[in-house]
C-alpha cells in the first residue's frame, strides 16, 4: 500500500472503537504518527496497541473534547511527541433518544457539545499547530441527519446540521492557510453507537434491528468502519487538494431514496 502519510501526524477523536479506530488505524497503516483521543481511557489504548502491533506510531491520549483544556492537551501533546500536526478529524460523538419535551436539558448538552462544541474546540487549538506547518486538512463527522432526519434525535440532528455548516465557514475561513476542511456524512454505520440505538429501540431483539436498517439502504446492508475511513482518508490526501467545503454522503444510496 502506498504510504501517503509518511512524515504526517494526525489527531482522530472518538478514536477507542468504531469508526474511530478505523480511520486511526487506516491513517498509520499509510504512515502517519496517528493520536488516538478518546473519553475511554481502555479504548484508547486498545487501539494505540492494535495500531503499535501492526507496525505503526501511535501516542494514546485521554479526554473530553467537551473540554478546552482537553482540546488544548491533546494537540499539545501530539505536537510534543511528533513535531507538529497535520491533520485532525473530528469523529467524536453520541446520540440520546427522546421527544423534545422529555428530553432532559442534561442530555441536550451532552450531545450538543460533543458532537458540535467539540468539533469547534478541537478545531480552534489544531488550526494553529497546521499554520505553524504550512497547513492541513481538518474532516468532521456529520451524518445523513443532517439532511433527513427521523424520529426522537432532535438533538443529534440539530448537532450534525451545525457540523454541516460550520465545515463550509471553517472551510471558507482558513483556505488562506491553506488547510482544508471537509465532512463526511454515514448512514448507518455497524458501530458500538448503533447497536446502542438499536438496543434502545428494539431491546427484546437488537440484531434483527441492525439488519433491518441495512435492508434499508439501497446498497442493501449497514455500512462498515473501514469503508468511511477510506473516504477520510482521501479528503485528508493530496489526492483531494481541491475539495474543500464539502459534505460527502457515505450512506449506501440512503439520501438518494424517496420514502414511499
Amino acid at each position: 500500500m502506498a504510504a501517503r502519510f509518511n512524515n504526517k501526524v494526525a489527531l482522530v477523536t472518538g478514536s477507542g472503537m468504531g469508526m474511530g479506530a478505523a480511520i486511526a488505524q487506516a491513517l498509520a497503516a499509510e504512515g502517519a504518527s496517528v493520536g488516538v483521543f478518546d473519553f475511554n481511557q481502555n479504548a484508547a489504548h486498545e487501539t494505540t496497541q492494535a495500531i503499535t502491533k501492526a507496525g505503526g506510531t501511535a501516542l494514546a491520549i485521554n479526554g473530553d473534547v467537551r473540554q478546552a483544556t482537553d482540546a488544548a492537551k491533546a494537540v499539545k501533546s501530539l505536537v510534543d511527541a511528533f513535531g507538529g500536526l497535520d491533520i485532525l478529524v473530528n469523529n467524536a460523538g453520541v446520540v440520546r433518544y427522546g421527544e423534545t419535551p422529555d428530553f432532559g436539558e442534561e442530555e441536550w448538552d451532552l450531545v450538543v457539545d460533543t458532537n458540535l462544541k467539540g468539533t469547534f474546540l478541537m478545531s480552534k487549538y489544531a488550526i494553529p499547530a497546521m499554520r505553524i506547518r504550512g497547513g492541513g486538512a481538518i474532516v468532521n463527522t456529520a451524518s445523513v441527519q443532517a439532511f433527513a432526519s427521523q424520529q426522537l434525535v432532535a438533538a443529534y440532528s440539530a448537532s450534525k446540521g451545525g457540523v454541516v455548516s460550520m465545515t463550509k465557514t471553517m472551510a471558507l475561513d482558513h483556505a488562506k492557510d491553506n488547510i482544508r476542511v471537509n465532512c463526511v456524512c454515514p448512514g448507518s454505520v455497524q458501530t458500538p453507537m448503533l447497536r446502542y440505538g438499536a438496543d434502545q429501540f428494539a431491546p427484546d431483539n437488537p440484531e434483527q434491528a441492525m439488519e433491518t436498517w441495512g435492508r434499508n439502504h439501497p446498497i442493501g446492508r449497514l455500512i462498515q468502519p473501514h469503508e468511511v475511513a477510506k473516504i477520510v482518508l482521501f479528503l485528508v490526501s493530496d489526492d483531494a487538494s481541491a475539495i474543500t467545503g464539502a459534505p460527502y454522503m457515505v450512506d449506501g444510496g440512503l439520501l438518494a431514496r424517496l420514502g414511499v
